[in-house]
């Protein structure tokens, strides 16, 4: 099992991960030496280049692991379709980092009920579009698909991930359902390796820190511990304690790093 964070460039981490003091091109040097894999949350803002896929590369050492996130232009603008020239750019400069290349996950959007009640409900306009660019992807690679509707967990979209190795991705989200509720469902396991990221509630957590800021009870907005999870963490340390056990490869990332 590995575990890390998506991203590690954060100035927040100064002084008390990193030191006070550090250049931003030496910060993934000093996070592989602490942690095995980190997530590029970066990669689906914007596709990323030869030269900073080389630079990663070149400053983590023997056994480091990068898992990236698909650019949105495949998972949000062009929502797969017609996005073969992007895909087989984003396949190519990722597989420079050879064997420490990771998971590539696909993030996509929540669908709301009061926008489109049916696609809330079923999810089939969705899986007729991952159906369809499902086969463009190479399966020398590792691929998740990672959805918010929890409806849509259901035979239709785990079918389709099943039958190409994409992994399910399992997140902590206020939208779907965690991993301890959803382990015994049939099927749930997609692929050889498992891939979970835990998220939380962004809008609770931005609300938590502008109101800590706003009290002068924080300079920077993750340079500490903000909200104490503790209880709803342990529920997933059953399903986790199962995969470890049964010695499935999985990937564990937590989207910022604070202080305890």
């Amino acid at each position: 099992m590995l575990v890390g964070t998506s991203s590690w460039s954060s100035q927040d981490w100064c002084g008390t991960f990193y030191a006070e003091s550090i250049a931003p091109g030496e910060m993934i040097r000093e996070y592989s030496k602490k942690l095995p894999t980190v997530e590029i949350d970066a990669t689906w803002h914007h596709m990323p280049n030869n030269r900073m896929v080389d630079a990663w590369k070149s400053r983590t050492p023997k056994g480091f692991i990068f898992s990236a996130k698909v650019p949105k232009i495949i998972s949000h603008e062009k929502y797969l379709e017609d996005c073969e020239p992007e895909l087989n750019e984003f396949i190519s400069v990722m597989s420079r980092l050879e064997e420490k290349l990771g998971p590539m996950i696909l993030q996509f959007p929540y669908v709301a009920k009061g926008k489109d009640p049916e696609e809330y409900k079923t999810g089939k306009g969705f899986i007729r579009r991952l159906e369809r660019f499902a086969g463009l992807l190479p399966k020398e690679f590792k691929w998740g698909v990672e959805i918010r509707n929890s409806k849509w967990i259901a035979p239709p979209l785990l079918d389709v991930l099943q039958k190409r190795d994409i992994s399910l991705v399992f997140i902590d989200y206020y939208t779907m359902d965690p991993l301890h509720k959803l382990a015994n469902v049939e099927g749930i396991y997609t692929a050889p390796f498992v891939y979970i990221r835990f998220l939380g509630n962004h809008k609770t957590m931005n609300a938590a820190v502008k109101q800590a800021r706003k009290e002068g009870r924080r300079k920077r907005d993750w340079e500490s511990l903000i909200q104490d999870r503790r209880n709803q963490m342990k529920l997933w340390i059953p399903p986790l304690k199962d995969l470890a056990s049964r010695q499935i490869p999985t990937y564990v990332y937590f989207n910022n790093l604070g202080r305890a």
